[in-house]
């Protein structure tokens, strides 16, 4: 944690948000919000005392009082007059995320905008929160299920996606009925804030939505609070099992979307430029800095010989600030996460593998002190070395070979990661093949980062996900509510007998 230097003192604070109200922190503990790109410090986050996590969470807790008897059409309208606001901001949003984040303002906007399609689906809670009905399952006696909301529940969200990830949690939950406490990530807070602002502006009732800020302590208190009845997790492997095991040990609904180690492969018949953009763009974009990030492919016979091509495709990006023009790789979000990229590629040319490009210390004009990494591609990667084994998060590329597409698919499936995946090929009968082989949870066939639409849900498997629902789509919604089975029967008083009936019996 960054205690406050002279110059972020001067920086605005970043608010809490209880009871519908900003709240500035009584905190001793602050972190710099830095711009990636320049180290200026844009603001400072507080590590909210236990106290204001206290206050937050009754502040949801009195809230879902009333919350929950909204009307559902009420609710919906909120979430129409989010979608409104965010479009309307949209250019706000973008810049705030990429000062804070690093990533380019196209990017950023996609950001939103991605989390906006679930503010979107949201609205439409009214087709989504339906029940069933048996109707006269015995003589006289219907049957029929109610989607009731749980309570308080909680999310935890990451760096790399500071306006999507935020916007797949606390829609979804409000709109099914529930109260939300919201702990962002502590690097980048700033976006998040404002659109929650701008769910605020939207009708919000006070507590109905809450923001707290912190690291392991917030993280670890949301777990054990006792009202808190489900938390939604996006981060790491480490922190999401943590999590997830202390979270279910005091009964709470869990899900964790976790890391990943996506592979993309590449077949000799597949169209070569667009499988060359495909992998540039999903492996480079956002400085790699996606859970959903081709950080390996695996050329097949032949494309084993594209290398050449894949570098080149590589060397033509620009490298540069997130604001600039046309750059289409910007810096990864702090020196620490510099360092560790550095590191990692190190390590993979000390075990072996072949640095086809090197993208340390590029020279970003107008940036010196920027955490930049450029395209980064390696070869002759194996399993056990550090680069494949460990979960990179910066913009480098690791290639293996495959003597078949068999080979291939045994290759991803013995990786412990299970996230996103993706086949480039002409063929539909290896298509078909990968999808119904593969372990993995989102599948692109020629699309090379498969984040699914809102009307489905994200999913994922193995290690890069626990828990057996996952956010946003259908899914979500059985996640965020409890289902209640009701068994009625209503007597005519004409033809009441007046006789005691001991058993019961539907047959």
């Amino acid at each position: 944690m960054n205690a406050p230097t002279a110059a972020s003192v001067l920086a605005p604070s970043v608010k809490l948000l209880i009871d519908g109200q900003m709240v500035e922190s009584r905190t001793t503990q602050w972190r710099n919000v830095v711009n990636p790109a320049t180290q200026e410090v844009l603001a400072r986050v507080p590590f909210a005392t236990p106290e204001e996590i206290n206050l937050a969470v009754s502040s949801a807790k009195k809230a879902f009082a009333t919350w929950k008897k909204t009307p559902i059409g009420t609710r919906a309208r909120i979430f129409l007059k989010l979608q409104q606001l965010i479009r309307e901001n949209m250019g706000e949003l973008a810049a705030l995320l990429t000062a804070e984040q690093g990533k380019t303002l196209a990017d950023a906007e996609g950001d939103v905008f991605r989390g906006l399609e679930v503010v979107e689906h949201a609205a439409g809670i009214g087709n989504l929160q339906l029940g069933e009905l048996a109707n006269n399952v015995a003589n006289g006696v219907d049957t029929y299920s109610i989607l009731q909301p749980l309570g308080v529940c909680a999310g935890i969200t990451p760096f790399n996606f500071p306006a999507m990830i935020p916007l797949w949690m606390f829609p979804m939950a409000i709109a099914t009925g529930n109260t939300f406490v919201l702990k962002p990530s502590e690097q980048d807070p700033m976006v998040t804030m404002r659109l929650c602002e701008l769910a605020t502006e939207a009708g919000l009732p006070p507590g109905v939505l809450n923001v707290i800020h912190g690291g392991e302590d917030a993280v670890n208190a949301i777990c054990d609070h006792p009202d808190i009845k489900a938390i939604s997790f996006v981060g790491s492997t480490q922190v999401g099992t943590h999590v997830y095991n202390r979270a279910s040990l005091h009964g709470k609904r869990v899900q964790c979307m976790m890391g990943a180690k996506n592979h993309a492969i590449v077949l000799p018949d597949a169209n070569k430029e667009q499988t060359l953009n495909a992998l540039a763009g999903a492996a480079f974009g956002a400085a790699g800095q996606r859970c959903m990030a081709v950080s390996t492919a695996v050329l097949v016979g032949e494309a084993q010989n594209w290398i050449p091509e894949i570098v080149a495709k590589a060397r033509t990006l620009k490298i540069s600030a997130g604001v600039e023009s046309g750059t289409d790789v910007g810096p990864v979000v702090s020196c620490a996460a510099l360092a560790r990229v550095e590191g990692l590629i190190a390590r993979g040319e000390a075990e072996g593998a072949t640095l086809e490009l090197d993208g340390r210390k590029p020279e970003v004009a107008g940036y010196a002190n920027g955490n930049f990494v450029g395209p980064t591609i390696f070869s002759g990667v194996k399993p056990g070395m550090a680069i494949y084994d460990q979960e990179i998060f910066g913009p480098v590329l690791c290639l293996l070979g495959a003597d078949s597409l068999d080979d291939a698919i045994a290759l991803i499936n013995a990786n412990p990661n299970g996230n996103g995946t993706a086949i480039f090929t002409q063929s539909g009968a290896a298509a078909r093949k990968f999808q119904e082989e593969i372990d993995v949870g989102q599948v692109g066939i020629n699309v090379p980062i498969p984040v699914p639409v809102p009307i489905f849900s994200f999913t994922g498997s193995r290690a890069s996900k626990l828990g057996d629902l996952g956010p946003y789509g259908k899914q979500v919604v059985l996640f965020y509510t409890q289902t209640k089975t009701v068994t009625a029967r209503w007597f005519d008083d004409s033809t009441t007998t007046g006789r005691v009936n001991t058993t019961i019996n539907l047959h």
